[in-house]
């Protein structure tokens, strides 16, 4: 009988024990994936979808509530900004671009933004198919909400006020599907896309006034069909990208302090917000390592007592020929056997409960979380796991090692 077989003998001999060692330290473990699976993968999104962003400014209130907003789109504006006042920090000299967003619109749940094409340019979507919007109504779909949405070129729908389903809806203003976007694993694959224009079609009951920029002394930089000097004119926010580091001292002082606005740095906020989240992920991890050492404590108990029931099995096979090194390497194996199942069970179900999450909650299908990710981490707490068990079968595998075969086999 080799040794393997041999290990796998002892384990069947006590199933219960071995199913609660691989269970306790499976749940560690899971615990231990899924909040490393979130934790990175959110971070991965954050970085990803603030590149190219230096600083996000809209009506003042909570700047992380400015930032959630607008560039993560899951929570509701601070308020409005005028256009005329926009524009004049666009054109501002610590400038280098400046996109418009304008808000306020959704429909089943999937905000609707206003802006140019240069949002688009910002996170390098491409279209599937289609065309980009051309005229006022028209739109532009994100990956994953056409498909959650089943919306296709051709298809007709009406907004509704605010990000909720049950928002009184705009009957008289349909919306006209022209394209969907590619996939970019990015907060647009949630967001609905047409011009600005549009926003403000939808809320005002004569449609604005629309002009070309011939017919217009001073057109606004940002919305280039109205005149720059509108003071009716509002929008959301605008995503700013600094000319030069100096536009980092100056410019969100100069807007805070000079300006009715309200400026906000996505790297400064993000970081605010990590710190928050911190504090649940450390203690669910620290809960997590408390399994884990329970565990690891309930497989050391576990493998010294049933040492002391199998001495004259381990004395019979002394006297048979096997080496103490044999005795000692089966105690070791037992102990990382044990651990070795419970980390691949607990990396599964870690893997196969965050899949469950994704697939049946809708919301969780808007993060773009995927279990389908991993990571180097999950090598090292293999590892790990491995060597815990090791480290908890040393003193029992010593114990077997130091058999006296005549004092046992005397005593029975």
């Amino acid at each position: 009988m080799n040794l393997l077989s041999l290990v796998v003998s002892y384990l069947k001999a006590k199933p219960l024990n071995t199913l609660l060692n691989i269970v306790l330290l499976a749940l560690g473990i899971a615990v231990i994936t899924i909040l490393l699976l979130f934790s990175n993968q959110l971070k991965e999104k954050i970085s990803d979808n603030t590149k190219g962003i230096d600083l996000v400014v809209g009506a003042k209130g909570s700047p992380l509530q400015l930032i959630l907003c607008n560039i993560f789109h899951i929570d509701f504006p601070t308020g409005n900004i005028k256009l005329y006042e926009a524009d004049r920090l666009a054109k501002h000299r610590l400038v280098k671009s400046a996109i418009p967003l304008a808000l306020g619109d959704s429909y089943q749940n999937f905000r609707i933004i206003g802006t140019n094409r240069q949002y688009m340019e910002l996170y390098k979507a491409e279209l599937a198919s289609g065309d980009w919007w051309n005229a006022d109504m028209e739109v532009v779909v994100g990956d994953n909400a056409a498909k959650l949405l089943q919306l296709k070129e051709g298809d007709k729908f009406e907004s509704s006020h605010g990000l909720t389903k049950e928002g009184s809806a705009h009957e008289a203003h349909p919306f006209l599907v022209k394209g969907i976007l590619k996939k970019t694993s990015s907060v647009i694959d949630n967001l609905i896309f047409t011009n600005i224009f549009s926003i403000w079609s939808v809320h005002d009951e004569h449609d604005g006034e629309k002009h070309t920029a011939d017919s217009m002394s001073n057109p606004s930089r940002l919305v280039p069909s109205v005149e720059s000097s509108d003071s009716t004119k509002e929008i959301t926010s605008l995503l700013i990208k600094y000319r030069n580091p100096i536009a980092a001292l100056q410019l969100p002082r100069y807007i805070n302090s000079q300006t009715s606005m309200q400026a906000a740095s996505p790297s400064f906020e993000a970081a605010r917000l990590f710190s928050i989240l911190g504090v649940g992920v450390e203690a669910m991890t620290g809960f997590a390592y408390v399994i884990i050492f329970i565990s690891a404590l309930s497989i050391f108990i576990a493998l010294y007592n049933s040492l002391k029931e199998r001495q004259y099995d381990l004395a019979i096979m002394r006297s048979m020929g096997a080496s103490k090194s044999k005795l000692f390497m089966t105690t070791l194996m037992e102990g990382t056997t044990l651990t070795f199942l419970g980390s691949i069970i607990g990396l599964a179900l870690g893997h196969g409960v965050l899949y469950l999450f994704t697939a049946l909650v809708e919301e969780s299908q808007k993060t773009g979380i995927s279990a389908m990710i991993f990571y180097v981490e999950e090598v090292y707490l293999l590892v790990g796991s491995i060597v815990l068990g090791i480290i908890c079968s040393l003193i029992p595998a010593f114990q077997a090692y130091r058999t006296d075969i005549h004092k046992v086999l005397a005593g029975n």
